[in-house]
């Protein structure tokens, strides 16, 4: 079992870009090349990319369980990252308050980027100018980005929990989501509706 295809044969990279340009077709249809859709998690009236996200990891994670299951795919040679603790915190910190101030994360930039938006291309250029200062100044906190390194954590193991059991709570936890955001958006949708 082996990967659905690899860079290095003939059409891998055929392969890549055709996945690629799907992906950056549906992102465009779900209107994730909105900045104003984006940023509308953060203030409750638009749940639509929480509701994208969780569907997709939903669907990824019962995927490669049932693969697992019939002997499609080896979930023990799929690659996890390493989780550097402090790293993780002050890259997510950064990365949140780049998507909540340009409303763009680094994906949804390039693909609003391809399709001429000004805001997204400033964006994106940001985030390359961002990529270039972290890479040239890596040497001075490195320490720092490669301590506490906990290994590949997977959250279900962390938990002692079955990998089976954690995929059903986060389905129930999912749909409950769903409901609460539906709740939400509601709700701010009739108060802008009154001013």
């Amino acid at each position: 079992m082996g990967p659905l295809f690899n860079a290095g044969e003939p059409w891998g990279l055929v392969t890549a870009l055709v996945i690629g340009i799907a992906f950056g077709y549906i992102l465009e249809s779900a209107g994730f090349s909105s900045s104003r859709k984006l940023a509308g998690i953060f203030y409750g009236y638009d749940f639509v990319v929480l509701q994208v996200f969780f569907t997709a990891a939903i669907t990824a994670a019962l995927g490669l369980v049932f693969f697992d299951y019939f002997g499609w795919l080896d979930l023990s040679a799929i690659w996890v990252n390493r989780f550097y603790v402090g790293s993780t915190i002050v890259g997510g910190a950064i990365m949140g308050l780049g998507f909540i101030i340009g409303g763009f994360c680094p994906g949804t930039s390039a693909c609003a980027a391809a399709i001429g938006k000004i805001d997204a291309m400033l964006f994106l250029g940001g985030f390359i100018i961002g990529v270039i200062i972290f890479d040239a100044f890596y040497p001075l906190y490195e320490g720092f980005y490669k301590a506490d390194n906990l290994g590949p954590v997977k959250i279900y193991e962390s938990l002692g929990m079955d990998r089976e059991v954690f995929l059903l709570i986060f389905v129930v936890f999912a749909i409950f989501a769903f409901w609460a955001t539906a709740v939400i958006q509601k709700k701010v949708s009739e108060k802008s509706n009154k001013y």
